[in-house]
């Protein structure tokens, strides 16, 4: 098991029923246990070197009830805060609401796309691009991976790169030319128990997404495990 140090960037409510179980997520999907995830609050505090300080990388995930496309005021000061964050140049995992919160806040562009919503396990595909990247040449062309968004990324932010595509939704997975962190819309650090458990805590995406009872949905999905390893490949790139 590895020792590294994580800074979980989270977006979600005191009593979100996934805040723990996002912490389970990602320490098994990084090999490393739940204590050596540090979770900060980006919806009531600023990010500043302090907070960076100790920690080895940098993993943001899903947000619950929270859009990125929102014009509060704890949007933008998240913005500032993310901004703050890829200037730092730390190793940074981002998937669904980090994907699309990094991508704001590095100049693209995100929409509410309800009718391109994705839910459940989808296919991706590499671009030309993935297929030569150091992490992503290692899985399949076309893979599974775990979704459950309604935003979307309609414009990268420059010096990106995309890496994974579909044809509901192109912008799937981009790295920063000029730093490590890698930004994937599905969620990598879900397993099949995970993304169950997770849908049957937010009810109204089944509803709203999928239009079917959720055991329904449940005997739909598929393991997406080649997308699993994703993470694990990304600390041996930029942590080992």
């Amino acid at each position: 098991m590895s020792d590294y140090r994580v800074l979980l960037i989270q977006i979600r409510d005191a009593d979100d029923p996934i805040g723990q179980q996002e912490i389970g997520c990602f320490a098994a999907a990084l090999d490393c246990p739940e204590s050596a995830i540090r979770v900060f609050d980006l919806l009531t505090t600023e990010l500043t070197a302090s907070h960076l300080a100790d920690c080895d990388m940098i993993v943001i995930g899903g947000s619950g009830r929270y859009s990125v496309t929102s014009d509060a005021p704890w949007m933008s000061k998240a913005i500032k805060s993310l901004q703050f964050l890829l200037e730092s140049g730390k190793p940074t995992f981002a998937s669904c609401w980090g994907f699309q919160a990094l991508s704001r806040a590095a100049g693209g562009k995100v929409i509410h796309d309800l009718d391109n919503a994705e839910l459940g396990t989808h296919s991706v595909f590499l671009t030309e691009a993935g297929k030569q990247d150091p992490i992503f040449s290692q899985l399949p062309e076309s893979f599974l991976a775990y979704m459950g968004h309604e935003d979307r990324v309609s414009v990268l932010p420059p010096g990106t790169t995309l890496l994974a595509t579909n044809s509901r939704v192109a912008q799937q997975a981009y790295r920063f030319d000029d730093r490590p962190v890698y930004c994937t819309q599905f969620h990598p650090e879900l397993t099949l128990p995970a993304l169950h458990a997770r849908i049957e805590a937010y009810p109204e995406y089944c509803e709203r997404i999928a239009k079917i009872p959720f055991d329904v949905f449940c005997q739909q999905c598929q393991p997406a495990t080649d997308s699993e390893s994703i993470l694990r490949r990304f600390t041996k790139q930029y942590l080992r």
